[in-house]
């Protein structure tokens, strides 16, 4: 009797088992399906905006010129009070500095990359290749992604390394390029440090991220003044690339747009599997870093290629692009990760 007691009571504790994995597994599945459609709903918005802009300038809205004017807008107010936004109340320890250097020294690589890759092609394409290669876009998309999915402390991590990479995408790429193009053969310091100190977002960054270290934090009332100007950032700077958005269609274009893209996402998947199986750091930090090497290029490249008289509209259509690669890219390494 005993016996068949003991059956009994096993498969009740058998088919508890099986029903709990059972809700367990279905419970995945719900998040996964969320997780997936708020990433779309957001990513879609990016494009959404991308394509206001596009076909604004199209029907006469806007005029190609006013890229640069919407460049201007963006780099010098919106990102800065964004930026601002982000670091306000925030504290950081000596020891999180490893992951702004992470962010500086992929940039640094980067560059390495895209000058390497058109060393063949001329100073003029070397240039292009440079800035638009290096820096992620993590201001304007990176970090909506890592406040919505990986809480506070991915936040801080995407934050931490995203001081590192203003310091590539803020100026210091641009500078770089700027002396590729003008040939002189010679790095001068001097002329990316000049570069990097009229860097308006930069130099806001190295301010909040003392602050930060400080544990001190701006008057409140000029903390949400930035606040609603910063709101505007991430629609300011998709409407910019929509409007600067130019394709020719010819094959060397094509070409060029194929062999950045490329590249830039072998080199990402890389260092983003690298990061999230082998570094010794908490799961909510290699999470943030998967997406920050999988981001998008900067969106600031076609307001610095225009800056450097480039070809900012096949900038723009590379930064288009590689949002939209992003976009399949994060989506998948959230659901994996998550």
């Amino acid at each position: 009797m005993r016996q068949v007691d003991a059956c009994v009571n096993l498969k009740a504790i058998i088919k508890k088992e099986v029903q709990r994995k059972k809700r367990k597994s279905e419970e995945k599945r719900k998040r996964e399906k969320k997780v997936m459609g708020e990433i779309l709903v957001h990513a879609g918005c990016f494009v959404g905006i991308i394509l206001l802009g596009y076909v604004l300038r199209n029907i006469g809205f806007f005029a190609e010129d006013d890229f640069h004017v919407l460049s201007k807008i963006v780099v010098k107010i919106t990102l800065t009070a964004a930026i601002i936004t982000n670091f306000s109340g925030r504290e950081m320890e000596t020891s999180m500095l490893l992951l702004m250097v992470m962010g500086f020294l992929f940039g640094v690589f980067m560059i390495g990359v895209g000058a390497v890759l058109y060393r063949k092609r001329g100073r003029e394409h070397q240039s292009f290749a440079i800035l638009n290669i290096s820096g992620c876009n993590i201001g304007n998309f990176a970090m909506p992604f890592a406040q919505g999915f990986l809480g506070p402390v991915g936040v801080m991590a995407v934050s931490l390394f995203d001081c590192g990479n203003s310091f590539i995408c803020m100026g210091g790429s641009c500078s770089v390029a700027d002396m590729v193009k003008s040939g002189n053969g010679k790095f001068d310091i001097r002329s990316i440090i000049r570069r990097l100190s009229k860097s308006i977002p930069l130099l806001t960054y190295v301010f909040m991220t003392i602050l930060a270290f400080c544990h001190m934090s701006l008057p409140q009332p000029i903390i949400e003044y930035a606040g609603i100007i910063g709101n505007a950032n991430v629609f300011m700077a998709m409407l910019m690339i929509g409007v600067g958005f130019h394709l020719s269609g010819d094959r060397e274009q094509i070409g060029d747009i194929v062999k950045i893209l490329s590249t830039r996402y072998f080199v990402g998947i890389l260092f983003a599997l690298a990061s999230y199986f082998s570094l010794p750091f908490p799961l909510e930090y290699r999470q943030a870093l998967v997406i920050t090497f999988l981001a998008p290029i900067a969106s600031i490249a076609p307001a610095f290629t225009a800056e450097l008289k480039g070809d900012f509209g096949l900038s723009s259509a590379v930064n288009s692009l590689s949002i939209l690669i992003s976009i399949v890219l994060i989506t998948i390494a959230l659901v994996v990760m998550l």
